[in-house]
């Protein structure tokens, strides 16, 4: 197998010009960089990894840790963020924790171990200190979507509550006044972030919120299924379901289809996320869109400025926007229960 030396002397300079060359520390004339680039290419050189990660202290691979990889709205940053990775010479080594505690607090003991330089933590279950107090002891760790509250380190985060806000004034716009609300687990940052934006909206055109009409606890699609049917059950259901999450808006459409309640013509429906298959539903959903793409680019640059000695933002926001498709229209005085 070719050496650095090799190449050196078929190209006629130095090793350790060719090693400069290699890690973008010298800038060289063009025929020198050619008679490199030829020598490598010829002798099929590649370089050692292990000895440079030795001599340098740096693997130059990051870790992202996601909670479910097979989620659309996680795989969609996992590509981000692995793309803009690769960019920059960085491999990247997923995680996917299936929220199980135990594998995030291995996943960062693989940075602690020097496995990887940096690492891009999510996570969607609340902390109870563990997390915090080990991120809290680490250095080159971004946190993405979800805060862990007690930590002094890189987040990037949505505008989730203007983005509740804006999809709660689209159904009073619409004409909505009973309007009911899926919600995701106490203690997360989204969770708590879109309520507020609901009732801000709901608050400030004088609807009253009924507690019948709010479920939460849960983004699993089968527990809006089964607040849905609730909903239809009351003696006075609700013409409009805001579903603080795309998986959740699933769910209601799924309890809709139980009791052959037609949207929006009888139940207007609108999500967050504003994932693909949401345009591919009949009919296509209205959604908050959340920028996942950038969501990703934007962790991987801010862990790569701190791999660089600099200091990004502490909290960075990134804008959501509404989506208007058929899923909303105005109510109607028909009663779909009989």
């Amino acid at each position: 197998m070719a050496t650095i030396h090799d190449v050196a002397q078929d190209a006629g300079v130095s090793p350790t010009t060719v090693s400069r060359y290699l890690n973008h520390r010298i800038e060289l004339p063009a025929s020198t960089a050619a008679r490199i680039d030829a020598a490598i290419k010829k002798l099929d050189y590649r370089p050692n990894l292990l000895a440079k990660r030795l001599s340098t202290g740096k693997t130059e691979a990051v870790a992202l840790v996601t909670p479910e990889i097979r989620e659309p709205f996680f795989a969609e940053l996992a590509s981000a963020f692995e793309d803009e990775a690769d960019q920059h010479g960085y491999t990247v080594f997923i995680s996917s924790t299936r929220s199980d505690r135990h594998r995030e607090i291995a996943s960062l003991e693989r940075l602690h171990d020097r496995h990887v330089d940096g690492l891009l933590m999510m996570t969607n279950t609340p902390d109870d200190g563990t997390l915090s107090g080990l991120i809290g002891k680490r250095q080159n760790v971004v946190i993405v979507d979800e805060d862990i509250p007690g930590v002094s380190v890189p987040r990037i985060f949505v505008e989730n509550t203007e983005g509740a806000y804006q999809a709660t004034r689209h159904l009073i716009e619409a004409g909505h006044r009973r309007i009911a609300y899926l919600g995701g687990p106490h203690g997360l940052l989204t969770v708590t972030e879109r309520r507020e934006g609901f009732l801000m909206a709901m608050n400030e055109a004088g609807v009253p919120v009924r507690n019948e009409y709010v479920a939460m606890g849960s983004f699993a699609p089968e527990l809006a299924r089964a607040a849905t049917l609730r909903f239809l059950d009351l003696p006075l259901p609700p013409t409009a379901i805001f579903a603080s999450s795309d998986y959740l808006a699933i769910g209601a459409v799924l309890g809709l289809r139980d009791r052959n309640v037609s949207v929006p013509d009888e139940m207007s429906l609108i999500g967050f996320d504003d994932m693909a298959l949401g345009a591919l539903l009949t009919p296509p959903l209205t959604a908050i869109r959340q920028p996942v793409e950038q969501l990703g680019r934007q962790g991987f640059l801010a862990l790569f400025a701190l791999l660089n000695g600099e200091s990004p933002p502490l909290l960075t926001r990134l804008p959501v926007e509404l989506i208007r498709r058929q899923s909303v229209a105005a109510p109607t005085a028909k009663d779909f229960r009989t």
